[in-house]
């Protein structure tokens, strides 16, 4: 299948790999002209503009958030001209914004999925992200085969795109707070003399085995938070559109308005870039325990 490919951050340029290696034929589109180089040089195609990305059979697009979506891809003119015939928009985005996107399409003639997935880059790398798709079943069809190119497995969540948001940001406002409470619970053990390996040990051999614990808890206990795999930025983000998305429903949240004064927090300690294990820094201030130099 000949794929648009437009968003070649951390995540998007291992999942346009993983649809080069499947033999798809992929041409991309990134603001940064670096980021497509590589690309190119992995086999892919430059598309001189989103247009030209646009005229692919179908457009994949992982961008940051519905800011980016919105300037980008949400263009009248734009999404009259093209002939691709779906859109597959796999950022973290709010259900508001999805809803608005499936309608605008639809005005064009273009197919709306929206496909976030769960995973970090390295998970991406590997292809076996795990893909929450939601859209009308005649277009996920169409392109299941590029899901099974980039993930291991595929969740179709029903027929409405906004669907697959709302599951996206419950995840993550479940990883992260699993992340507050590694952070909090450490920083308890540090300030009554356990060492946090010790601690991890009990936790993920008993109660709390799994890749989120063994894998945040070891990075929180060594002090590692960099290179972010999921920035603390991009956290704060996702517990926003988790507010909203309560907000909107009436669905009080109270654990997500502490996440986001821990991640507020940090990004205010300059740490946005770092990762989310990086919360592990937050609560270790707040427990005014020692803390050298921008640990990493």
């Amino acid at each position: 299948m000949h794929v648009g490919f437009v968003g070649l951050g951390t995540m998007g340029r291992e999942m346009a790999r993983q649809l080069l290696s499947a033999g798809h034929r992929v041409t991309v589109w990134n603001r940064s002209p670096e980021a497509v180089r590589i690309l190119v040089g992995d086999g892919a195609e430059a598309a001189g503009s989103l247009s030209a990305a646009l005229a692919a059979e179908a457009v994949v697009s992982m961008l940051a958030d519905d800011a980016a979506v919105e300037s980008l891809l949400l263009d009248d003119d734009l999404l009259a001209a093209a002939t691709t015939t779906v859109h597959v928009n796999m950022a973290t985005v709010s259900p508001e914004l999805a809803r608005r996107a499936a309608a605008q399409h639809a005005e064009h003639g273009i197919g709306y999925v929206a496909a976030p997935v769960m995973g970090r880059s390295d998970v991406a790398a590997a292809g076996n992200l795990a893909i929450l798709a939601a859209g009308e079943t005649p277009v996920l069809d169409s392109v299941q085969p590029l899901f099974d190119a980039m993930g291991r497995r595929t969740f179709r969540l029903g027929e409405r795109p906004e669907a697959a948001n709302i599951a996206k940001i419950g995840a993550n406002f479940m990883l992260v707070s699993a992340i507050e409470a590694l952070s909090e619970a450490t920083a308890l053990a540090e300030a009554n003399g356990l060492a946090a390996g010790d601690l991890l040990e009990v936790l993920t051999g008993t109660v709390f085995p799994g890749p989120v614990y063994a894998g945040y808890g070891a990075m929180i206990a060594e002090r590692r938070y960099e290179p972010a795999g999921f920035r603390l930025a991009l956290g704060l983000k996702d517990i926003g559109l988790a507010l909203d998305a309560g907000a909107g429903a009436r669905v009080p949240m109270p654990v997500a308005g502490v996440l986001r004064e821990a991640l507020l927090e940090a990004l205010a300690h300059g740490e946005g870039e770092r990762d989310l294990a990086a919360l592990g820094e937050t609560a270790r201030r707040r427990a005014a325990l020692p803390r050298p130099d921008r640990a990493g």
